[in-house]
């Protein structure tokens, strides 16, 4: 049997359901599509917070002979639990980032570099010039804290020492001329991949390092960069060519950072950089 609704009844349910959704609010940017430019790209802008750090993070678990894997059996304080102090935490910081393990992505070099690399480790406290007030470098600055678009580039922001990079995204070719400087963040080329921002920087210096235990880097070193925004998340991942010394490229772990949707959010400054410590420094260790 069919039945049919009049025309009367028809506008009633659809004002209904009208009313119905507008009770019910908008649906979550997370499972809509992700938002976008003018011109159809992904809208990348915005600022991101989290997404810091890398490894695999310590187990402070005692294991069933009440051994902790931590050499400090540091606990972080919560509410209603123990806590241990910190004592030997630079110890496990430094040795977490040497060695690789499950959780751990380290760059592979050519066997007759890697003396080079513990020697770097060694002495970091002297020769990592990220320690004297020296800028990080792509891409061990990392994904950037804030981004401005518009139909021709980006903007990235970070907070740490106040930097800045300005990055083309219509496909232009590197400067030919800055494309053989030797600069801390290279010489950027972007260009869209579908929803993907890939980003191609070359022309750095030699001084900057790719990570903390000794992983250093030649001029000819060439980064590429992808970025693309899922909802209310950035992810950002870099991968570093460098074949005069690494057996094969290095992909780094994805970092992953949401955005901040508070419209008064902002960058806090970084103080200026005043290196005090290095010439008080009574052992080798780093945290």
């Amino acid at each position: 049997m069919t039945y049919r609704l009049s025309t009367s009844m028809t506008v009633a349910l659809a004002l209904a359901a009208v009313a119905w959704l507008g009770v019910a609010g908008p649906t979550p940017l997370d499972a809509q599509s992700t938002p976008r430019t003018a011109d159809g790209q992904p809208d990348l802008s915005g600022t991101w917070n989290g997404g810091r750090g890398g490894g695999g993070g310590r187990d402070y678990t005692p294991d069933e002979a009440g051994n902790i894997s931590s050499l400090s059996a540091f606990r972080p304080c919560h509410p209603g639990q123990e806590c241990r102090e910190a004592v030997n935490s630079e110890r496990d910081s430094g040795l977490e980032q040497r060695v690789a393990g499950e959780h751990y992505n380290v760059p592979l070099y050519k066997p007759e570099y890697w003396d080079r690399v513990q020697n770097l480790d060694v002495n970091g406290n002297r020769l990592d010039l990220s320690g004297h007030c020296y800028p990080r470098g792509v891409p061990r600055m990392g994904a950037p804290d804030k981004i401005m678009q518009d139909e021709t580039s980006v903007v990235f922001l970070y907070q740490r020492m106040n930097r800045f990079r300005v990055i083309p995204t219509d496909g232009r070719p590197h400067d030919p001329v800055r494309a053989q400087d030797v600069q801390w963040d290279g010489e950027p080329s972007g260009h869209w991949e579908g929803d993907t921002l890939v980003i191609e920087s070359v022309g750095f210096t030699n001084e900057s390092w790719l990570g903390w235990p000794g992983y250093f880097h030649t001029f000819d070193m060439r980064v590429v960069e992808t970025v693309r925004r899922e909802g209310n998340t950035l992810i950002w991942q870099a991968t570093v060519h460098d074949p005069d010394v690494l057996t094969e490229p290095w992909v780094m772990e994805p970092v992953r950072k949401q955005l901040n949707t508070d419209p008064l959010a902002r960058l806090v400054e970084d103080p200026p950089c005043d290196e005090q410590d290095m010439e008080h420094m009574a052992t080798r260790e780093r945290g």
